[in-house]
């Protein structure tokens, strides 16, 4: 991604004990992304959100793997969540809301946010395994959380119904994508205004 006078980029670099993760997000991209995690599965799933929210994503992370995928998962999310909230700014001129019911096979996912500035999560997803590959169902709930929690979004995430849990992991990442994409949307007919009566959502 070059620089684009006028785009709302988001940077973020952040560096712990556990884990090294740079971040680079533009809200008014095309969905383009270059993502390395060392965590294949998950990979392929930031692939999906960045594809399907057209929010061109720059990834890297580098993490305590040796242990589990537990930090290398959070950590990008935390990340990315700051990027996001740094390319938001004042929230001027966004959709605000956006909810989608997602199909994939025998799979539907819904996926409801509010830009809100005040973090929250809703997830309600039934996984029948403990893993995909070698990846933890649980850390999908944790990348939701940590997204969220950092972006300054309501979240709710609910898969309706589905069998194989690599489609219920996918329809929640795309869902979650095509929301975050409509909602942060500009409305030509309020470019100028933040979407709330506080007239603040920062």
């Amino acid at each position: 991604m070059g620089e684009t006078a006028g785009r709302r980029d988001g940077r973020v670099e952040r560096v712990t004990k556990e884990t090294q993760v740079r971040v680079r997000v533009d809200l008014d991209g095309t969905g383009r992304s270059t993502i390395d995690t060392g965590v294949g599965f998950f990979d392929h799933m930031l692939d999906q959100l960045s594809r399907h929210s057209l929010i061109d994503m720059e990834i890297e992370t580098r993490g305590d793997r040796h242990v589990d995928d537990h930090h290398t998962v959070e950590d990008t999310g935390i990340a990315i969540g700051l990027a996001i909230r740094k390319a938001l700014g004042e929230r001027r001129g966004i959709r605000r809301y956006a909810s989608l019911d997602l199909a994939m096979d025998e799979c539907l996912t819904r996926a409801a946010i509010d830009v809100s500035g005040r973090p929250f999560l809703v997830f309600k997803a039934e996984f029948s395994r403990p893993k995909i590959g070698t990846f933890d169902t649980e850390l999908v709930q944790e990348f939701f959380q940590a997204l969220a929690q950092n972006a300054g979004v309501t979240l709710h995430v609910h898969n309706l119904y589905g069998q194989n849990c690599h489609h219920i992991a996918e329809t929640c990442f795309k869902a979650v994508a095509r929301v975050f994409g409509e909602a942060v949307a500009i409305d030509p007919r309020q470019a100028d205004l933040v979407p709330s009566t506080k007239g603040t959502l920062a």
